[in-house]
């Protein structure tokens, strides 16, 4: 058989594997890029929503337990007081009330110990300035008559536990704070004192944190020592803020 009857009797035969899945799946959508958005405000409110229902909640709960523990540390670093006032500082004065319409939170106080009588016994002010961490929020007693201080609380601190937590929880520094000591205060390395009745041990290891307390007494004197200096108005006992000390 030539070659060439064998080319004639050939059949060609094509074969065509058509692909199923590709003709089942569905064609792809476009997604909407307002769609989108839209689904993404709507989340966005939602969330902001259920924020804002949480804090009314809780805001009332939080503002409350802070007056309690602020009430609890004006005691502390006024030993002996029976009651406090508080004197909010209006043009550059103290006062015992506000302007028509003004907002309290706007407004500088301190607060005015007494005794039994009725007689100033100190006056804890309160002030926060950063640490090593972030801000510590420092109360303190001060005696205007001597310039000496009746005692320290630390109210609110983010400072590394272990080191700088040191200021609340070392009670050899903190114990520093209740012996009456002279202000201005002056930090100085443990065990380097030359025996000074201003001087504060600072917390080896803790060097920051304690500085950063003993500089914010010091600023917070700065500010207040001239007001406090002009005379603190008195206070009928009829318009006491604060509670008897139990």
């Amino acid at each position: 058989m030539t070659q060439e009857n064998n080319d004639k009797d050939r059949i060609d035969v094509e074969i065509k594997v058509e692909n199923s899945e590709a003709q089942d799946a569905p064609a792809p959508k476009e997604v909407s890029t307002f769609r989108l958005v839209a689904t993404l405000a709507v989340a966005g409110v939602l969330a902001g929503l259920l924020i804002v229902m949480v804090n009314l909640h809780t805001k009332p709960i939080i503002d409350k337990y802070k007056a309690e523990q602020l009430q609890i540390a004006v005691y502390e670093v006024l030993p002996g007081v029976e009651r406090y006032d508080t004197y909010y500082l209006v043009d550059n004065a103290l006062s015992l009330s506000l302007p028509d319409g003004a907002k309290e939170s706007e407004f500088k106080r301190v607060y005015v110990g007494r005794d039994s009588n009725g007689e100033t016994r100190g006056v804890a002010i309160s002030r926060g300035e950063s640490g090593f961490q972030d801000v510590i929020m420092v109360i303190f007693g001060y005696d205007p008559a001597n310039g000496t201080l009746s005692g320290m609380k630390i109210l609110d601190s983010k400072e590394t536990p272990g080191l700088g937590d040191k200021i609340f929880k070392d009670m050899n520094f903190v114990d520093q704070f209740f012996a009456g000591p002279e202000t201005p205060l002056a930090g100085v390395k443990a065990g380097a004192g030359k025996g000074q009745a201003n001087e504060i041990d600072m917390i080896t290891g803790a060097t920051i944190s304690s500085k950063a307390v003993i500089g914010i007494i010091n600023h917070a004197l700065e500010e207040w020592k001239p007001v406090l200096d002009r005379g603190i108005p008195d206070a009928p006992a009829d318009v006491a803020s604060g509670e008897v000390a139990q």
